[in-house]
């Protein structure tokens, strides 16, 4: 066992930690209820969306890194990429969320 919590109570707490800061989260797509991969979208005034995914490090961390962004420019290649990416894995969970500052409240959830 890895010691890491499941992914819907892990999903829970996000969705309740974005809340406590005065945002909104909502589930987009329903993963493996214990060891599914979560993927965090984030959206800039409806536009410009940033996918985060958790990626584990040489030093054991696993802090959430961009997966990938959209631009004016991409923003068919960025829900191409999001749709292959949910059918490569049918076990994630993507969990959208508007909040305040979105970058750096990810980044607050490595610690």
């Amino acid at each position: 066992m890895d010691g890491r919590l499941p992914a819907h109570i892990a999903v829970g707490g996000l969705i309740r930690a974005v809340q406590a800061a005065g945002g909104f989260a909502t589930v987009i797509a329903k993963g493996e209820r214990d060891a599914g991969t979560i993927l965090i979208l984030t959206l800039d005034n409806c536009a410009n969306a940033t996918l985060y995914e958790r990626m584990p490090q040489a030093d054991g961390s696993r802090p959430y890194i961009v997966a990938k962004r959209q631009t004016e420019e991409n923003k068919h290649e960025f829900e191409e990429y999001l749709a292959r990416r949910r059918r490569q894995d049918s076990d994630c969970w993507i969990i959208e969320l508007d909040v305040a500052d979105a970058e750096r409240f990810v980044a607050s959830l490595e610690r």
